[in-house]
Order: C-alpha cells, then sequence, then structure tokens
C-alpha cells in the first residue's frame, strides 16, 4: 500500500490534492503536514513511498526540505508543487534531485502521471536495494594471479571515476563481479546499479525495459512505467550481454550516452537521466561490427575503459584459494562444517580443462563437498569432477 505524504502550508491545496489521490486508487494512503518542519517531523519517524511539497512555505521551504529529506532519506522521491512564481526554483530543485514538480492549481492528469511515474521509480530502487543487500556479499573478486591483480589495480584507477567500461571474456569468468565492484567502488554507491541481461530480454521488449514506455504504447501497456535507466539515476546501470542487443535499441542507448536523455516507448518528451554505464560482452565486438551486427560508435562509446576477464585455465594458481573460498561458502550456507582438499585433490582440479571457467568450479566443489568423504581426496575428484 503506497504512502504518499502532502506538505503543503495551504489547507484548500492539501484537500484537492487528497481527494484527487483518494480517488484514483483507494490503496494510497495519505497523510498531511501543514508546515514544512512538521513534514521532516514524519518523514524521519516514517518511510513514505511519495512526498509531494509546495516550495513556499513558513518555518521551512520545499528547498530546505528537499535537503534534508535527500541526507535522511535520500531514496524518497519528491515532487515539488510550485506557483506561479516558482518555476525557476522548481526547475532548479530537479538538478537537486526532486523527482519533478507539478504547478498550482494542479492539472489532474499532469498530477496523476508525475504520481504514477514516481511510485515506480521508488518500486524500481526499493528492489534494488534488497536484491543489493542479498548479493554485496557474495560478490567478491578472489585471486592473486598477475591478471587478477591487474584487474583490481583498473578498477582502483577507474571505479571514483564517471568512465564507461566494456568487460570482456568467456560465460562464467565473473564478468558480473568486476561490474560489481566498479560500482561499490564508486562515488556512486549510495545509488541504485541496476543489472539488464540484455540476452534474456526479447528484441521487442528490450526498448522497453531499458527506456519504460507510455500507457498505450503497445497492446500490454496498460499504465506508464519507468525503465531501467531511469531507475539508475544517479547510479550505474549494468548492460550484461550488450552484444545481443537489438540495432534499434543500441542507437537508443547511443543517444543516451551522447546526450544524457531518454525516450520512453511511445513518448517524445526528453527524460534527463544521469547514469553510468557498464556493458559486458562474451561475444567479439570488433567482429560483430564487421558483419553489422553492432555499432562501430556505441562500441567506441562504450569501451573507454576496456576490462578483459581471463578464462579459468588462464589463472590456475587462483585455484587453490577459490576451492578454499567456495568450500566455506557452501559449508556456510548448508549449515555444515567446512571440508578440506587434499594436496593431491587441489592438483588434480588445477589440471582440470575448466570450459565453464569459475561457474563450473563452484559447482564441482559443491558436488564434492556433498558426495565426498570427510576429506576431499584425489579418488574423489576422479570419481565425481566430471559427473
Amino acid at each position: 500500500m503506497p504512502k504518499i505524504l502532502i506538505i503543503e502550508d495551504e489547507a484548500a491545496i492539501r484537500r484537492v490534492l487528497v481527494k484527487i489521490l483518494s480517488e484514483e486508487n483507494d490503496t494510497y494512503e495519505v497523510e498531511e503536514a501543514e508546515d514544512g518542519l512538521s513534514g521532516i517531523e514524519k518523514i524521519k519517524k516514517d518511510d513514505y513511498d511519495l512526498v509531494l511539497c509546495d516550495i513556499k512555505m513558513p518555518k521551512m521551504d520545499g528547498v530546505e526540505v528537499l535537503e534534508a529529506t535527500k541526507k535522511i532519506k535520500p531514496e524518497t522521491p519528491i515532487v515539488m508543487i510550485s506557483g506561479h512564481g516558482d518555476l525557476d526554483t522548481a526547475v532548479n530543485t530537479m538538478r537537486m534531485g526532486a523527482f519533478d514538480y507539478i504547478s498550482k492549481p494542479p492539472d489532474l492528469n499532469r498530477l496523476l502521471n508525475t504520481v504514477r511515474n514516481a511510485l515506480d521509480r521508488k518500486e524500481l530502487v526499493v528492489e534494488n536495494k534488497i536484491l543489493k543487500k542479498k548479493v554485496s556479499k557474495k560478490y567478491e573478486m578472489i585471486g592473486d594471479s598477475d591478471s587478477i591483480s591487474q584487474i583490481k589495480a583498473i578498477i582502483d584507477k577507474v571505479a571514483p571515476t564517471d568512465a564507461r567500461v566494456l568487460i570482456t571474456g568467456p560465460n562464467g569468468t565473473g564478468k558480473e563481479l568486476v561490474a560489481h565492484w566498479l560500482h561499490e567502488k564508486s562515488e556512486r554507491v549510495k545509488a541504485p546499479m541496476i543489472e539488464v541481461n540484455c540476452a534474456a530480454i526479447p528484441s521487442e521488449l528490450i526498448e522497453s525495459e531499458l527506456f519504460g514506455h507510455v500507457k498505450g504504447a503497445f497492446t500490454s501497456a496498460n499504465k506508464d512505467r519507468a525503465g531501467k535507466f531511469e531507475a539508475a539515476n544517479g547510479g550505474t546501470i549494468f548492460l550484461d550481454e550488450i552484444g545481443d542487443m537489438s540495432l534499434s535499441a543500441q542507437a537508443k542507448v547511443l543517444r543516451a550516452l551522447q546526450e544524457g536523455r531518454i525516450q520512453r516507448v511511445g513518448s517524445d518528451k526528453d527524460i534527463k537521466v544521469n547514469v553510468r554505464v557498464v556493458a559486458a560482452t562474451n561475444k567479439n565486438l570488433k567482429k560483430e561490427i564487421e558483419e553489422g551486427r553492432f555499432r562501430e560508435d556505441l562500441y567506441h562509446r562504450l569501451a573507454v575503459i576496456l576490462i578483459k576477464v581471463p578464462s579459468l585455465n588462464e589463472r590456475r594458481e587462483d585455484i587453490p584459494l577459490l576451492i578454499n573460498h567456495f568450500s566455506k561458502k557452501i559449508s556456510d550456507e548448508q549449515g555444515t562444517a567446512q571440508k578440506n582438499f587434499s594436496d593431491k585433490a587441489i592438483k588434480l582440479l588445477q589440471d582440470y580443462d575448466w570450459t565453464g571457467n569459475i561457474r563450473e568450479l563452484r559447482n564441482v566443489v559443491e558436488r564434492l563437498i556433498i558426495l565426498g568423504g570427510s576429506e576431499v581426496s584425489e579418488q574423489d575428484v576422479k570419481l565425481f569432477a566430471s559427473k
């Protein structure tokens, strides 16, 4: 049930807004505050999915409310309510982080569209924060081989910048780990990191997924919806398997990178976004360019920094560390004591042909822990590693 707070010193405007929102959706839980100070007290004590805030108010004006809210509840979208003379201030508040502004007296369609879009954005941001809490501990780069040490050094240099990064390497090597490290070591870490698997989304839906759509843009578009670029505003968007993206979507991504603006499918309205783009692929994009399947101009926009993640066969010296890491992790997940691997078992695993890379190694370690003896032996590896 979405919770909405209206901060407005004019009682008549508050009544109109409450009536409009309540009639639009009976699941909206709408609360009121008559000035900025009481509004901030409510925001401190409760979590709201949206705040509608007047700009000119006694005691504490809307700009001060916006600044305070961004410090204590940065994920809460705020829509400013502007009088006729407040338009310049309203536009400036969007640079400060306001979601949007509406003018007095509020236009019904404009108000409701803004509210729906803001609530959509909040839902996406919250989903991402929950996901990030779940996955941040598991994203850890294990290894001290030369190649991994070089990647860590590049990340340390590049992460604090907004430089776009293209990560290449075979499936299962951990390209997503590099993307997460780039985000978590960046100045954008408090903002969302949104992941998009371009290969998993049908070509006819990829543009809607990335840029959003307006109601009626296509058959199943029964309401306006924000896309991944809007959800990632202020943060990072990770375009995994970008080599599988359609040419039409590539053109729109190129425009977003060039101009910092997007358009929802079915709309001609520009939406400004501030997003760092990190992309990954297991394909040879230069070959894809030669064969007309990937835009060369987009490649050069994405590949400001290139990071090549090596296959596991190219970093065999890291395998003992990875075995120990996975053994501990799997034992913790299953609530069992960690199993040791004999030296001969480790040597056999180091000599194995890891076509599936890190992902395959993790599966093999789990299989050996479940099926092997109290200590995983050379014989256990021979029996179970290749199954």
